[in-house]
């Protein structure tokens, strides 16, 4: 068969627990694309699907999925089809179309196949499936010793179950149910054998569901699981803030951005979490969670509330090396596959980042900020304050004032969001040595005491916050004095276990920016740094100045882009008053976003210099979506507007649009007491905020 790029297209859907990625006919081949297949909880249920046409493959006339990330389409047609050497159904007479969906733990499928011959025809639709219930980590390479055991498949006249037993002595079924029954079904496929008059048709529905034992899940008819999934769109769209804007290409980049944010919002008994990206981060993420909740926050506060919720409701409170867990921590992973449940990769409940606590208590004043919810903030308040002692009596471990880490025996060796083995180096391209202190953690640190000593006054706790606040100003002096390199213009990387400096040029740095803790004159060297040459690519400011030693642009961590990156130095930016370079990266990410597949930007892209009339490089096994991505444009967004809230105000500080967006308008913006709907018209320098309609009382705050 002649391969074509065709093939190797996919499209991604996602409903809580589940995802599932298929290529542009709607069928799945791990042959051809590895990490193809229908996933729930960390495995694969299906990895082998295709639709055939009396045999034959169809012919692939368009697919898409739908805006709202709820459908896959695709429409086919027969190639010629012959019988004893001679045609009896030329190619293109024959649709099959193709519309299918998730829904918790199914995959439901409508087929309708209609005849637009001039004579009746007898065609066969013939469906192959098999399995490999594959652990999603084996699907990345994870190599293990053994496996567990294929069991007989079990046949009725119109399902078939493949079932497997992992060494966790669990059963994981996929059940295929097909409605009405096919003609024949055996081990690995069904055949419909059709008659169809001229103009005449023929559905039938296939539904995949994906079980674990003990679990004890409905299945529903397609009809009505269609309804469910419309309806919690129809939810969102009703609760959330919209924005449009003048420039159409912009309007894609945002509503595909806010679909893959619902759609990667999972369920959970304490609200929605947004699970950080498919195929390789579908589950809980403790530092991507609160960062994308971060970047919606101004959109859908209640994403904050979930992710707030979940986090501390994990929240370690004893000592356990081999999950990395310490009192106060915040969570870093949860896995829940075969390989996390036996124990062959320590990711069940992992807190091996130093970065999710200090986010915790950031997110956590933000949140009030935004909605002057003190009865929440009273619950989780003894979590707020665990976190900010775990800053102090376990994650600096020499008592020097910033937080470090040593690499996990099991888990990973670097524990910021650059956490690939040789992301963390020296200037000469020597990996540093542990334990580390990380330049952008010093700044979550320096900002969540400042945070959290806002909400312990608040709460009448005035001794803790001058407590905090002390800290907070000590540790800021600290990072300047420290990690400041006059000869390279920029903070150093980290700083070693001998208190070495890691001399890098990394956008590490800009998150100093996010967190305000730099003086004025660092942010305007840092804000010049950034857009040189070395740094900006064009696309966006790489992870690594081309200027250092293990600068690849290849690379995951060391000289790629990552839009999540852009977004928190973007912001930061802003906060200075640097609003021309934030409207920069703006539009870079705006023009990068064009060129990807639905307007969809991925987890990052390569950092190759931008090169006239083409695109940005992609990442080959980036994830896409990635939660954290997709949030990237409203934080920017916000930044540049200068958007910020205290309880039933709204404040606009500087607002600045770029040349391409002249006008927006923001609707149903809610704060505590009401809503409103806003038009914003940038006229030359300036940007005019007027107000369309307004519910309860409301303050809005200019400041130009």
């Amino acid at each position: 068969m002649k391969k074509n790029n065709l093939f190797f297209e996919t499209y991604t859907l996602k409903h809580e627990e589940s995802f599932a990625i298929f290529n542009s006919f709607g069928d799945i081949d791990v042959t051809l694309n590895p990490e193809e297949g229908i996933y729930y909880k960390g495995t694969r249920f299906l990895s082998f699907l295709k639709l055939f046409i009396s045999n034959q493959m169809p012919i692939l006339l368009s697919s898409s999925v739908k805006e709202d990330n709820s459908l896959f389409i695709a429409d086919l047609t027969n190639p010629c089809i012959s019988k004893n050497e001679k045609i009896i159904i030329p190619e293109g007479n024959i649709h099959v179309f193709r519309m299918k969906f998730l829904y918790e733990n199914c995959c439901y499928e409508k087929i309708n196949v209609k005849n637009f011959y001039f004579f009746p025809i007898e065609v066969e639709i013939k469906f192959y499936f098999e399995n490999d219930f594959a652990d999603v980590f084996e699907v990345r390479g994870f190599k293990r010793e053994r496996r567990g055991q294929i069991l007989s498949s079990q046949i009725d006249k119109n399902n078939i179950k493949l079932v497997y037993k992992g060494l966790d002595n669990m059963l994981r079924i996929t059940e295929i149910s097909f409605s009405p029954p096919p003609e024949s079904i055996n081990d690995n496929s069904i055949v419909y054998k059709l008659k169809l008059n001229p103009k005449n048709s023929f559905s039938f529905y296939i539904t995949i569901k994906c079980l674990i034992e003990n679990e004890n899940l409905a299945k529903y008819s397609y009809t009505k699981a269609l309804y469910y999934i419309k309806k919690r769109l129809k939810n969102w769209e009703e609760n959330s803030c919209k924005i449009y804007t003048s420039n159409e290409q912009f309007n894609q980049w945002l509503k595909r951005s806010w679909a893959d944010i619902i759609m990667l919002a999972t369920s959970t008994p304490f609200g929605p979490y947004p699970y950080a990206g498919i195929p390789w981060f579908n589950t809980i993420f403790g530092r991507d969670g609160i960062i994308t909740a971060l970047e919606c926050l101004w959109i859908e506060p209640t994403i904050a509330r979930g992710t707030l919720s979940f986090l501390a409701s994990t929240q370690a409170q004893e000592i356990n090396p081999d999950q990395d867990a310490e009192p106060g921590k915040i969570i870093h992973e949860i896995r829940k596959g075969e390989l996390a449940e036996t124990g062959e990769i320590p990711y069940a409940k992992y807190y091996g980042s130093v970065d999710s606590t200090p986010l915790f208590v950031i997110l956590a004043s933000k949140y009030f900020e935004r909605t002057g919810d003190l009865e929440f903030i009273k619950k989780i308040w003894k979590n707020i304050v665990q976190a900010i002692l775990w800053i102090d009596e376990y994650g600096d471990l020499d008592k020097d004032g910033f937080v470090e880490y040593f690499p996990s025996k099991r888990g990973l060796i670097n524990k910021g969001w650059k956490d690939s083995e040789d992301s963390i180096f020296y200037e000469d391209g020597q990996l540093a040595k542990p334990p580390i202190a990380l330049v952008e953690v010093q700044g979550y640190a320096y900002k969540a005491k400042k945070e959290g000593a806002k909400l312990a006054r608040v709460l009448g706790e005035k001794e803790l916050a001058l407590k905090w606040e002390k800290s907070a100003e000590r540790l800021k002096e600290l990072i300047e004095e420290k990690f400041w390199c006059e000869d390279i213009k920029c903070f150093a990387l980290a700083l070693d276990g001998e208190k070495k400096l890691c001399k890098v040029r990394a956008s590490n740095a800009g998150h100093l920016l996010f967190t305000k803790a730099i003086s004025l004159s660092k942010a305007r060297i840092l804000s010049s740094l950034f857009f040189e040459k070395h740094f900006f690519s064009g696309w966006g400011i790489r992870t690594l100045s081309s200027l250092e030693k293990r600068y690849n642009p290849l690379s995951y961590h060391n000289g790629s882009v990552w839009p999540h990156d852009n977004a928190l130095i973007a912001f930061g930016l802003s906060l200075y008053g640097f609003k021309e370079e934030a409207l920069k990266i703006l539009k870079s990410l705006f023009e990068a976003s064009t060129f990807f597949k639905l307007h969809r930007i991925p987890e990052l892209f390569c950092g190759f210099e931008r090169r006239p009339n083409e695109g940005p490089t992609h990442y080959p096994v980036a994830c896409h979506p990635q939660a954290w991505a997709a949030g990237s444009v409203f934080l920017i967004l916000q930044g540049c507007l200068g958007l910020s809230f205290e309880r039933n105000e709204i404040h606009f500080k500087h607002p600045a649009l770029p040349e391409f967006l002249e006008e927006i308008w923001i609707k149903d913006l809610r704060v505590k007491g009401g809503k409103l709907d806003l038009y914003l018209k940038k006229y030359r320098e300036d940007v005019v905020v007027n107000v369309i309609k307004k519910e309860g009382e409301i303050k809005i705050l200019i400041e130009k």
